[in-house]
Order: C-alpha cells, then sequence, then structure tokens
C-alpha cells in the first residue's frame, strides 16, 4: 500500500495493544536494533512515552511534536515507522479530513526465541552483527542448563492443593489487556497451487501444507530468494516419513542452497524502494516524468532484470546492487539511474570498480534523489568529454565515439516524442511496476 503524504500538522493518537515489560525493552534494543536501526527504535519508545499514565492510549498528538522530540525530519520518521511496520511492532491507520488522523497501534517484540528461530529476521540478525557478535546474543538469552537426571520432581499439582466448591459464576473478562506481539507480514507469496501439484499426494500427508507450513515456506523464500521452482524441489527433500515437513531441514537445505549458490554468503534485508519523501510529485506525463517513475517505483533488482530482457540477473550483478545499496548506501532510486548510465556508456557491462568509483563520488555528493542523479550524470559525463577532448588522447576519442548514452542526456524531454525503440524498452521497464 502506498504511503500518504504526511504534514507536521497531522494529528496521531497511539494504542497500546500490548503489555511492555522491561525485558521488552532489551529485546527491541538487541535483537531488532541491528535490523531496523537506532531511529526506527527511538521512535518506537517514543510512541510509548506518548502514552498516558495508564500505558493505554495517547491525547491527540501532531507530527510537529514528533519531530521536536525526536528533533528529527518528519522524512525520516517516516521511514523509521515503515521499518516498525514491516518488523510487526506497529500498524498504522489512516483517516482523511482537513487535518488527517493516524492511529498507531503499538506491539510488543517477539520472544527471543521466536526471533531467533525466526526465518526471516534470525538470518538477518546473524548477517548484520557477524558470527561472534551473534553468538554473545544467543548466549544472553540461553537457559542456564543444570542436569536434574538424579533430582525427584515433588512439585504440588493444583489439585493436590486446592479443592472446588460452589460459588458464583463469573463472565469471561474478554477486555483484559494480554500481551500481544507482532510479526512480520509479506505481501507476496509462493504459489502453492504449483508447488503441492508438482508433489506426488502419495509422498505427502492430507494436513502436510498447514498454515504454519505456508508461512515457513514463504518467510524462506523471501529471505534466501528463492521462487517456486526451486521451493519445491527443497521441500520434496524435507518431507518425512509421514509425509509432514521436517520444518528444522527445510531451514537447512533453504540456507545452503542460498550459501552453495553465493559462495558461502548468507542474506540480508535492506530498505529496497526508494523512499517516498524522496519521489518527484505526480501529475506530469513527460517522457522524463516517466522514467523519473520508472527509476523511483522499481526495486534495483526488478530495474536490472528489465535491462536483462525479463531474464535472472547473474549473480555478481545482483551482488554488486547489493554492495551498492548497503555498504554504500544508496538510495535505490539512485542505484537505478547508476545501472542505467553505466549500461550505456560501457556497452551494457557493469564493471565493478568503474561502478563503484561513481556510487563513491556521489555518495560524497550526498545524491538522494533520482532527478539529482540524473542530472549529476550528465553533467560529470560532459566534463569528463571535455578534459579527454582537451588532452587529445586515446582516451579522447573513445569519448567521441561514444554515441550511445542514456535519453536523458543532452535534451528536452518535457515535450519530447518517444521513438518507438525507447517506447518499447521504457513499457518493458514499466512491465515490472505491474
Amino acid at each position: 500500500m502506498k504511503s500518504k503524504t504526511i504534514l507536521p500538522a497531522d494529528t496521531y493518537t497511539v494504542i497500546n495493544k500490548t503489555v511492555i515489560h522491561d525485558g521488552d525493552r532489551k529485546l527491541v534494543s538487541m535483537l531488532y536494533q541491528p535490523i531496523i536501526g537506532y531511529t526506527a527504535v527511538s521512535l518506537y519508545f517514543t510512541l510509548l512515552d506518548d502514552l498516558d499514565k495508564s500505558e493505554l492510549m495517547s491525547h491527540d498528538l501532531t507530527h510537529h511534536h514528533l519531530m521536536a522530540t525526536m528533533q528529527l525530519k518528519l522524512d525520516d520518521i517516516v521511514v523509521a515507522r515503515e521499518k516498525l511496520e514491516a518488523c510487526g511492532l506497529l500498524k498504522t491507520y489512516f483517516k482523511a479530513g482537513n487535518i488527517n488522523q493516524y492511529v498507531y497501534l503499538i506491539y510488543s517484540p517477539m520472544s527471543a526465541h521466536e526471533f531467533l528461530t525466526h526465518p526471516i529476521l534470525n538470518v538477518v540478525l546473524y548477517n548484520n552483527l557477524g558470527k561472534k557478535e551473534y553468538e554473545r546474543i544467543v548466549s544472553y538469552f540461553k537457559v542456564p542448563h543444570i542436569n536434574l537426571k538424579e533430582y525427584e520432581d515433588i512439585t504440588s499439582s493444583f489439585d493436590q492443593v486446592f479443592t472446588s466448591v460452589h460459588g458464583s459464576a463469573i463472565d469471561g473478562n474478554n477486555e483484559i489487556r494480554r500481551k500481544e506481539s507482532g510479526y512480520p507480514s509479506l505481501e507476496k507469496s509462493i504459489d502453492f497451487n504449483m508447488l503441492i501439484s508438482s508433489i506426488p499426494s502419495s509422498m505427502v500427508h492430507e494436513r502436510c501444507f498447514s498454515k504454519e507450513a505456508k508461512e515457513l515456506i514463504n518467510s524462506l523464500s523471501f529471505t534466501y530468494q528463492l521462487d517456486t521452482l526451486a521451493m519445491q524441489g527443497l521441500v520434496r527433500d524435507s518431507l518425512n516419513e509421514k509425509g509432514f515437513i521436517d520444518k528444522a531441514l527445510l531451514r537447512k537445505n533453504a540456507r545452503e542452497y542460498y550459501q552453495f549458490e553465493h559462495a558461502g554468503d548468507l542474506p540480508t534485508v535492506i530498505y529496497n524502494k526508494q523512499p517516498e519523501y524522496l519521489k518527484k510529485p505526480m501529475g506530469d506525463h513527460s517522457k522524463w516524468a516517466k522514467m523519473v517513475y520508472a527509476f523511483e517505483n522499481l526495486t534495483p533488482y526488478q530495474f536490472l532484470k528489465a535491462k536483462y530482457k525479463g531474464a535472472e540477473p547473474t549473480d555478481r550483478d545482483k551482488r554488486l546492487i547489493e554492495n551498492l545499496l548497503i555498504d554504500q548506501k544508496l538510495n535505490p532510486g539512485v542505484v537505478n539511474v547508476l545501472i542505467s548510465y553505466v549500461l550505456k556508456i560501457n556497452h551494457e557491462q557493469l564493471k565493478k570498480s568503474y561502478v563503484e568509483t561513481i556510487a563513491g563520488q556521489w555518495k560524497r555528493l550526498n545524491i538522494e534523489t533520482v532527478e539529482d542523479a540524473m542530472r549529476i550524470a550528465e553533467k560529470e559525463h560532459k566534463k569528463l568529454k571535455k578534459l579527454a577532448e582537451k588532452s587529445k588522447t586515446k582516451a579522447s576519442a573513445k569519448v567521441k565515439k561514444e554515441t550511445s548514452l542514456p535519453a536523458w542526456f543532452d535534451k528536452t524531454l518535457e515535450n519530447e516524442e518517444t521513438t518507438p525503440e525507447e517506447e518499447e524498452e521504457l513499457n518493458q521497464i514499466l512491465k515490472e511496476l505491474v
């Protein structure tokens, strides 16, 4: 669902859907923060602090209050909020009006056991922290093991201590607060009709694909970037003699499959689309605007796949993109512009050293928006060409011969018609948004 435009005067109310203990704050700081970052965690605690004395609900507050309290731009607060939503710690409801109203529902973090066995969050935590720091956190939450083999269990049962006698009847207390944890949800899922039909019915129990099993399969497919075809083989290899999925074995098989394909590495997650506040406002239908829209609304993976004419990009190119997003911390839309630029001027090749040199320069120049990236690419290319022409070297001749440049170079695109070839390429890219 597309984010709503938000203003400092827009109001919000916080509703506590759970019971938060001191231990929950430690869970958020130790387990969630390495994934969603300090700003998102700070927002979570700030919203909790907005609750009234009974810790049930806040008064109506403005987003300017959040900006002043956290000393952050509203754009940064929105990104932090979306990260909380993605991890299940927050749900957001919106009501339009003269002054827009938001309701933020706060949820507890998962228990340490749930988090450290979650098929997405656990893998990402390990990859973000590294082996040594991850093991330190796991050891913190481990229950001390005491050998009770030589001891006798003499614990009293309830009926040994109490007796039931006649008393008054009471109604159930359905409105009592209880601990309610939030869990990450996924928008896209595996094609289970295809997956199930591909496995002979004689191999599976009729209750094999339970809701829990499907959730695990979906989570593993997201974490390890597996399509339905890849999951078919992994599920078949993970069936036990009773026809049920051995969940531990499926996790192991998915992890090993990914590591085999990626030289032993494990995946992580990234904020994978251009943030809404850095996008160009809608309303312009020029060729330039269409190009900006495509760069802003596709993930770098989708964009690169479109440039591959729908084929799967190579692992090398995908790792290069991950580096730009994670290590260089470029925004996704900016990465798309960089990919387009380098492919056009470098004979459809993504040379790692060349790409990273440009990425480093754009990071130092604080290039955050698609339009800024397009303009700096044109500016730098003109500068390079001018220097080459002055030096009259082989590089000069090479630059002069360049005729294949991105469509935004040296053109006024607001009223320009696209060529059939450009229109076909643009339509192919925009198909990824459907």
